[in-house]
């Protein structure tokens, strides 16, 4: 029963990371740039979470959506002020602001909220259910994170292959210019796509701090690299691949730290990475891209 235990427990952590994985590999798939201020809007979401939840007295998915709200906005106008002017830039051009803007956002986070780590309240009322004679306990918030990224990701898949805005985002990520000269709005479509990321970089976080309830500065910064590493390990810009690729990190962490070493637990998950893209560079369900020259 304790390998079922940490079975659950690494699929509810894998849930988290692949719906901020979705994040990285939407605007990487789309944009062709690396949002490492993503991270940072986790950490922006789980805040307006908490504040709403814990001083203006909202019920949990009040607070959600106020989260939800108040991240969307955040990723347009990041997209608008510090990525647009960079559309013809470098890639490193681009990188470099990503990274700036995480640390603007870091340091903005300590200004307003300011440095002491903060208890996050439960929001997910739902109760533990026991299983096999009570020897397996799943708790609510591990049972909502698991069902919330299914329903994400069938939503995601179903948005991008059937509706009209989603076909723009995948010509936009096919063929830019093609998709320009085919009448698409190519920076709304790109503003979309970062207001989808952040919306789900605040469920993220609310999820996050609802199953590890301590909030600081910091909180989207640690898992936003580990879910940018889950988009790599099932392959950057397949939204199958970015769920793949989050549930298995969380699986091999927890599993890691469990039978081998809780302080080589992150070591390992980056260990089988690098093996993952020695045999696979693309990833688990990347597609090589062929360039003609």
């Amino acid at each position: 029963m304790i390998f079922l235990s940490n079975l659950v427990n690494g699929i509810s952590l894998g849930s988290i990371y692949a719906i901020i994985a979705l994040g990285y590999t939407m605007v990487y798939g789309i944009a062709k740039m690396l949002n490492f201020a993503h991270g940072d809007i986790i950490m922006v979401g789980a805040y307006i979470a908490f504040c709403a939840a814990q001083y203006w007295g909202f019920p949990p998915l009040l607070a959600l959506f106020v989260a939800m709200i108040v991240c969307t906005l955040l990723g347009i106008t990041i997209e608008k002020l510090a990525y647009k002017p960079l559309r013809q830039a470098t890639s490193l051009a681009v990188l470099i602001t990503a990274i700036g803007m995480s640390y603007l956002l870091q340091n903005l986070a300590l200004l307003i909220w300011g440095a002491n780590p903060k208890v996050f309240p439960s929001l997910i009322g739902l109760d533990s259910i026991s299983l096999f004679s009570g020897q397996l306990s799943i708790r609510g918030a591990t049972i909502v994170t698991i069902v919330a990224n299914m329903i994400i990701m069938v939503s995601l898949t179903l948005f991008t292959s059937k509706t009209k805005l989603g076909k723009a985002m995948r010509c936009v990520s096919e063929d830019r210019g093609a998709a320009e000269l085919m009448g698409i709005h190519v920076n709304t479509t790109i503003s979309l796509t970062f207001a989808i990321g952040s919306c789900l970089a605040a469920i993220a976080g609310l999820l996050l701090c609802s199953s590890y309830p301590m909030l600081m500065p910091t909180t989207g910064s640690m898992p936003g690299i580990k879910a940018f590493t889950a988009a790599v390990f099932g392959g950057i810009g397949s939204i199958p691949g970015a769920m793949l690729g989050g549930i298995l990190l969380g699986i091999i962490e927890i599993l890691g730290k469990a039978y081998i070493s809780t302080e080589l637990g992150d070591a390992i998950v980056f260990a089988v990475l690098i093996i993952v893209l020695l045999v696979r560079p693309t990833g688990l369900l990347g597609k090589p891209m062929r360039e003609k020259v």
